[in-house]
């Protein structure tokens, strides 16, 4: 471990809920639970108004209303997160060299390697340098810490939330670390918190005091030697600028069981095209196709296929799916599926194309056409279902965003990120002036300057806006049944 506190974590707080108040003014100061909306959703993120009421990641989403009832419930808008997260990760770029993202709001920097940070006080400057350009960028608040060791930058950036910075000198850590929970350290979850509970065994001082030798027979060699030495505050790892993903994968989890084999097979078909879209995205391809089923009884089947070298064609995929899912039995209903691609490559081998039963001259030949009628499918249903939370515009009221819908009507609120609260809108589910949309920059642009002034502001910004529920005679909030992936 370095003498010098020069490994920063950066941990944005609440982000998909900071997010969607940043760009809707009226849910600012407001309890926001951002997350799969259906019977089987659960939370993604949860602001920190609606944490008072105990509402928190992970949690089914059933639970957080009864717990939340009055606040804000919006499905994630993936797109947006990702545009922000990239323009953060840029910012960490400017600082070193080593940036190793762990999701798409938190990561760990070696400002040592940047050349930007030799000791506390330097590292104190780049990290209050940090905060502030990130809220000049997005208009987001971050939290940061600042510590010798990944371990201890990570706990410093959890004392720092919500929006601030907590550096740990070098020589006091084994006194902040003692008195803390088994849980703070890396590798501690229930489980083995639980059974070093069982063993007496309730903070880092008791597992230093229990001794190596005594954390071995407790849980095994590998476990018992790195836990006592993260009691010890020693945490050697270094930050990794590169984590070469091991696979690209979608799902989608169903609010009502399927029981049509035709349906179950097309929702396979759409998936495996969202799962190469996303391949090409990230310019890779793979060799090993893999099909996820969950079954109405929650028994879990993957079945996988290896080809004979690397793929990023849709046909190819479509069909290895195909062929996966014939050997599954769905007779008694599927709850979820999802198609993955693994064993990655960064090219692609053209002979494989073959695979695809003759399929490939006619898929070049209506390639884009079928991608965007795919894009079209997912994000504009036939039958116009308005996703909580998600941007619109209006012929005649402009851009806003969808609070709810159901019995044939949507509501909107017409507000942007530089507006007050705005406006409520119900119209016809079908109204033709009303179109789905792209969302705004949380911050204006200044034209050829560097967009530290605009509007937005920190996702908690009180303004005495109106809540974001939907109110009497107004349509009630829909959603989608699919479980998001939950943030670090």
């Amino acid at each position: 471990m370095r003498n010098a506190p020069t490994i920063l974590h950066l941990d944005m707080d609440a982000f998909y809920a900071s997010v969607e108040q940043a760009s809707k003014p009226s849910l600012r100061g407001k309890a926001v639970i951002v997350g799969g909306l259906g019977p089987r959703g659960v939370v993604a993120t949860a602001s920190y108004e609606a944490r008072v009421f105990g509402v928190h990641s992970a949690m089914p989403m059933a639970q957080a209303r009864r717990l939340a009832p009055n606040a804000a419930y919006l499905v994630p808008r993936f797109g947006i997160y990702r545009d922000i997260s990239e323009q953060v990760m840029g910012l960490l770029r400017e600082l070193s060299p080593l940036v190793e993202p762990l999701s798409l709001d938190e990561a760990f920097v070696d400002l040592e390697a940047g050349g930007v940070a030799w000791d506390a006080e330097s590292a104190r400057l780049v990290g209050t340098q940090l905060r502030a350009d990130i809220r000049a960028v997005t208009g987001l608040a971050g939290s940061v810490g600042l510590a010798a060791s990944k371990m201890l930058a990570k706990i410093a950036s959890e004392q720092a939330k919500p929006d601030g910075l907590v550096l740990i000198e070098p020589g006091t850590e084994r006194a902040l670390l003692g008195p803390m929970s088994v849980r703070t350290l890396p590798g501690v979850g229930p489980a083995t918190g639980d059974h070093l509970r069982r063993a007496g065994i309730h903070t880092v001082d008791e597992i230093a005091e229990a001794g190596e030798d005594e954390l071995v027979r407790l849980l095994g060699k590998a476990h018992g030697h790195a836990l006592y030495a993260m009691a010890l505050a020693q945490d050697e790892r270094p930050v990794v600028a590169e984590r070469e993903a091991k696979s690209v994968s979608v799902e989608d989890t169903y609010d009502v069981d399927i029981h049509d084999r035709v349906r179950v097979g097309l929702e396979v078909q759409r998936l495996a095209d969202r799962c190469v879209r996303r391949l090409r995205g990230a310019g890779l391809s793979g060799r090993t196709i893999v099909l996820k089923v969950r079954r109405y009884d929650f028994s879990t089947l993957t079945r996988s296929e290896t080809l004979r070298g690397p793929t990023d064609d849709p046909a190819v995929v479509r069909e290895a799916a195909a062929r996966l899912l014939d050997a599954v039995d769905t007779t008694g209903g599927v709850r979820l599926l999802g198609v993955g691609v693994s064993g990655l490559a960064d090219y692609t081998q053209e002979d494989l194309f073959a695979q695809a039963a003759g399929e490939r001259v006619e898929y070049a030949e209506e390639e884009g056409g079928h991608e965007e009628a795919a894009e079209e499918q997912r994000d504009v249903p036939v039958e116009r279902r308005w996703v909580a939370g998600h941007d619109v515009r209006h012929v005649e009221y402009g851009h806003g965003w969808v609070q709810g819908s159901g019995l044939g009507r949507v509501t909107v609120r017409f507000e942007t990120p530089g507006s007050g609260p705005g406006r409520v809108r119900t119209f016809r589910v079908d109204d033709p002036g009303l179109e789905g949309a792209d969302p705004l920059p949380l911050v204006s642009r200044r034209p050829g300057g560097a967009g530290r002034a605009g509007a937005g502001g920190g996702g908690r910004a009180g303004d005495g806006a109106s809540d974001a529920e939907v109110g009497p005679g107004e349509a009630k909030s829909g959603g989608l049944g699919e479980a998001p992936a939950v943030p670090g």
